[in-house]
């Protein structure tokens, strides 16, 4: 198993600093208000695909040989990834293929199909989508581009880590959303390498948190999934994980699970607060502040991690929180 470092990330912010362009970090007064310590959003939402995940698969894309590249790329995902890849692939002339299954979305659905990628909907749950992926792979020589579970997936997502050391190296506290670990493996290897006393927290849904129960189970666990207004925190890590497991174990400091009435009033604050619409999985950190589950260092950055959310979606979730609804 290849040993990742944070030189590998540092070569990963090489790789795709002319697709991937660096995001802001605002001060957010009210957090900042509420928690006592100074807090600090990530914009992730303003890559061009909507999510963080652009990251990842441009530094995995990139690094694939002319042969790989040709014979064209094949993922699954809930969605984000999916646009990921797709964009990173389009641009580069390589076909791609994405599998979601049938409880992704009907806005991650319509904005998949239009993202030029060949779009295969089967299944009850992401595992099952990753079956069928794994098939188009095998039958078609396609090369995977995994949402999480790969090095290279990982130092791309890292690379926020180091952005947000650049732009606030007093930083003492990160906070994001967990699911199959590659944001947090990737961003806690950039942080507590560099100083290990950086807090490190991963949020989770309150129903199918697989890397949690996994964490708990000291082994990859099979979760089922529920409907949630943080659909992107959906999914297992794999029977076979190699890297995100051991790597969320050693870097996360604290771990929480949100109720979906938490994650609806974490989006309708960054809505009335900030503007933002952004979906459940990339509100679950100023939830988290919110609600006084964490007792943060400071300063503290929020990593909003992205905007997949149609808008009679996200008006549905946050309108019973809105002042003078």
């Amino acid at each position: 198993m290849k040993q990742i470092t944070v030189k590998d990330i540092w070569k990963a912010k090489k790789r795709i600093r002319t697709t991937v362009q660096p995001t802001p970090l605002i001060y957010s007064k009210t957090l900042s208000q509420q928690t006592g310590v100074p807090v600090y959003l990530k914009l992730e939402q303003l890559q061009p695909t909507g999510s963080f995940k652009l990251r990842g698969a441009s530094n995995m894309i990139a690094s694939l040989t002319k042969d790989e590249q040709q014979n064209g790329v094949v993922t699954f995902s809930t969605g984000n990834h999916g646009f990921a890849v797709a964009y990173a692939a389009i641009n580069m002339g390589i076909k791609a293929v994405v599998c979601v299954s049938k409880n992704v979305p009907r806005e991650k659905i319509n904005a998949l199909q239009e993202s030029g990628a060949e779009l295969h909907i089967e299944g009850e749950s992401q595992d099952e989508a990753a079956d069928v992926c794994l098939r188009l792979q095998e039958e078609k020589g396609f090369t995977l581009i995994p949402p999480f579970d790969h090095p290279d997936i990982i130092t791309g997502q890292g690379t926020i880590g180091l952005e947000i050391l650049e732009d606030l190296p007093e930083v003492e506290t990160v906070l994001s959303g967990l699911s199959g670990g590659g944001l947090l493996s990737g961003i806690g290897l950039a942080l507590k390498e560099t100083d290990p006393s950086i807090q490190v927290i991963g949020l989770s849904v309150e129903k199918g948190a697989a890397m949690d129960d996994s964490i708990k189970a000291g082994k990859p666990v099979a979760v089922p999934e529920h409907p949630t207004y943080a659909d992107s925190l959906l999914g297992g890590i794999g029977m076979q994980n190699r890297y995100t497991l051991p790597m969320i174990s050693r870097y996360i400091d604290q771990r929480f699970r949100l109720t979906e009435e938490e994650i609806a009033r974490g989006m309708a604050f960054l809505y009335e607060h900030h503007r933002f619409i952004v979906e459940g999985a990339a509100a679950v950190g100023a939830a988290a502040l919110l609600e006084k589950h964490i007792k943060p260092k400071g300063p503290a950055v929020v990593v909003v991690t992205g905007n997949s959310i149609g808008a009679s979606s996200h008006y549905k979730a946050v309108k019973p929180y809105l002042k003078g609804s």
